[in-house]
């Protein structure tokens, strides 16, 4: 269940940050950390793929849940980022990162206290150290700048 839920929500982390980096006007750091949060989780949805695929499991994990639940942007939210330019899509892509990395880490935690596979555990741990760093420097990022 943990993949079959992180699978789409880090989809749409990279589809949130593919949006941010096609902008042109965006500060610096905010590209560089969509550029990170990409990199990190593009190959973590590739991993959780190949253990469905193992397990003989299917990705619908999602399947009737609520956008809004776990952090993720409902379809106004992202039409949102998409609209938004410049500074502004900057702050809003922080904004709503920072709502997906809370649903991400709460997630893990999930995981990690009631997983039992051992890739499953170790992942769910790196994803609350990473994601628990990248909301420190979206925070800071946003009190700076915003």
């Amino acid at each position: 269940m943990f993949a079959q839920l992180m699978i789409p929500h880090h989809e749409q982390a990279v589809e949130m940050s593919d949006d941010l980096l096609a902008k042109d006007g965006v500060d610096q750091d905010v590209v560089d950390l969509a550029t990170q949060i990409k990199a990190a989780q593009a190959p973590e949805i590739e991993t959780m793929q190949g253990w469905l695929r193992d397990w003989d499991a299917t990705e619908d994990g999602m399947a009737g849940m609520d956008h809004g639940t776990g952090g993720m942007m409902s379809d106004d939210d992202m039409m949102e980022l998409q609209d938004a330019s410049g500074a502004d899509a900057g702050a809003l892509y922080l904004t709503q990162m920072i709502m997906h990395h809370a649903g991400a880490i709460a997630m893990a935690g999930a995981e990690l206290n009631d997983g039992e596979h051992a890739d499953a555990l170790a992942l769910a741990e790196a994803i609350v150290s990473s994601q628990t760093g990248e909301l420190t420097v979206m925070n800071d990022l946003l009190a700076a700048r915003w």
